[in-house]
């Protein structure tokens, strides 16, 4: 056999793996999301039974998002900044990996900035309040009935984060009218069915919170809707934020996901006693 000969046998057995492994990858797409055929489970009166701890815990588990976080973002007044500028990866919701973050009118952009570049002084987290909305993000457990749903939140460990609820009612009603005059960190939150998604409608919300890391702080005129879903084993969650006081535009936070955790052992453990930091002992800005 001429070594052409064996050449083009050669050539012919790799095109034709090529072409097996082209058509297995065409009939096995890769799957998202829960596995096919997955049911999801309803509660006596039809509604997606939202029951059960999401995500880690203690006894295990685990939690997963969809969204891409991005490093923190390099201001013009950085030398020599790359994508670990500051000894890290801090997350953020840039331009750089997702469009989508919150765009503030023209004269509050100098506040974002400062306050982005002076995290380890100016960000909430740091003293020990509640995260509020959108930042907090999923509940860690659910407990649903048919007239409710309480969101119980896992303390933050080794961060500020404390252990936080909501109860939040869903058999129809409106806002409070005294307490959605209010401004509180979750506000007076009314909730309803829209199809098989949790819609929860939030006011009466304070200017202390940020939307996320980044320095994307609030007014006291936001207003969030909050979309829960669950396919199989796995609870989607999606923000809207309505804030005229500093936004241009509502902004729609990137769904987030949590799985099931379905060990018994799986329990929200006690966090620790919150550490507020000596903000007058810091000499840098380096960010946490």
């Amino acid at each position: 056999m001429t070594r052409r000969r064996v050449q083009m046998l050669a050539t012919a057995a790799v095109l034709a793996l090529a072409a097996s492994v082209t058509s297995a990858l065409a009939q096995a797409p890769v799957k998202m999301g829960p596995p096919a055929g997955a049911a999801t489970p309803r509660t006596a009166d039809g509604k997606p039974d939202l029951n059960g701890m999401w995500g880690g815990g203690g006894g295990g588990g685990a939690v997963q998002y969809d969204v891409v976080m991005a490093s923190r973002r390099c201001a013009p007044t950085q030398f020599e900044c790359d994508e670990r500028t500051n000894q890290s990866i801090d997350g953020e919701f840039t331009g750089r990996a997702n469009p989508s973050r919150p765009l503030y009118k023209p004269e509050f952009w100098d506040r974002v900035q400062y306050l982005d570049m002076n995290t380890n002084k100016e960000d909430p987290l740091f003293i020990c309040q509640a995260y509020g909305v959108p930042r907090v993000g999923p509940p860690a457990r659910i407990v649903q009935n048919a007239n409710d749903v309480i969101f119980l939140y896992r303390s933050g460990g080794a961060s500020t984060l404390p252990a936080d609820y909501r109860t939040i009612p869903t058999d129809g009603r409106e806002h409070d009218p005294v307490r959605a005059l209010d401004v509180t960190f979750y506000g007076d939150s009314v909730g309803k069915w829209d199809g098989d998604v949790l819609v929860i409608d939030s006011v009466g919300l304070n200017d202390l919170t940020w939307m996320a890391t980044g320095g994307y702080f609030t007014s006291d005129q936001k207003h969030t809707i909050e979309r829960i879903w669950r396919k199989g084993d796995t609870l989607f969650y999606q923000v809207t934020v309505d804030d005229p006081g500093v936004l241009v535009e509502p902004w729609v936070m990137p769904p987030r996901q949590v799985n099931l955790n379905k060990s018994p052992d799986a329990y929200l453990p006690e966090g620790e006693p919150c550490k507020d930091y000596d903000l007058n002992q810091m000499t840098s800005q380096i960010r946490h």
